[in-house]
């Protein structure tokens, strides 16, 4: 469940025309310039993703796999059923919806505690092995992915650095209701 909300919210993102979450864009862009869709493209990257988990000494869990495939299943079911606001404001509001779904189904994601996302799994392991702060470590493999998805041509706007902002906050809601709810 918490993997489809995760999927469901950054495909909202994508048709809300604002700007996706970095990773999304990433794989927006480079659907656009293959034959396959973005949750294909999500599942390819994830698998790319944790290819570098083995110099990290990072080991993938069932929610590892389950983050790959279910989270790219959602993106590629959801576009066949959701089509975009053409109001800027409801784009706006349904994107900060769209937050919230990926924040909650995070919170929930890191209370089942069965092993990191490739994203976050890369995330911890770069930490690790460099020592940096976990906030830097992030903001470099965000700021990187969406560069490079800007760069190919993906959709960068105000949802990215909306993103940015309200995730952090989203998922601390999200393991707030989730702690509160299984307690």
């Amino acid at each position: 469940m918490w993997l489809t909300l995760f999927g469901l919210g950054e495909v909202l993102l994508v048709f809300f025309l604002i700007g996706s979450s970095p990773c999304t864009v990433r794989a927006e862009v480079i659907s656009l310039n293959v034959v396959f869709s973005i949750g294909t493209v999500t599942v390819f990257i994830s698998l790319g993703v944790l290819f570098f988990w083995f110099f990290l000494n990072q080991k993938p869990g069932i929610g590892t796999i389950l983050n790959a495939l279910i989270v790219a299943v959602m993106i590629d079911i959801s576009i066949a059923f959701i089509s975009t606001p053409e109001n800027y404001i409801s784009q706006l509001l349904l994107a900060f919806i769209a937050v919230l779904i990926v924040g909650l189904g995070g919170g929930i994601y890191l209370v089942a505690n069965l092993g990191a996302g490739p994203r976050d799994g890369l995330m911890v392991g770069l930490q690790q092995k460099t020592n940096l702060p976990i906030a830097a470590v992030s903001a470099f493999l965000e700021i990187t992915v969406v560069s490079l998805g800007w760069y190919l041509g993906g959709t960068v706007g105000v949802g990215v650095l909306f993103f940015a902002i309200v995730i952090g906050p989203s998922v601390g809601l999200g393991l707030f209701l989730t702690g509160n709810l299984l307690h």
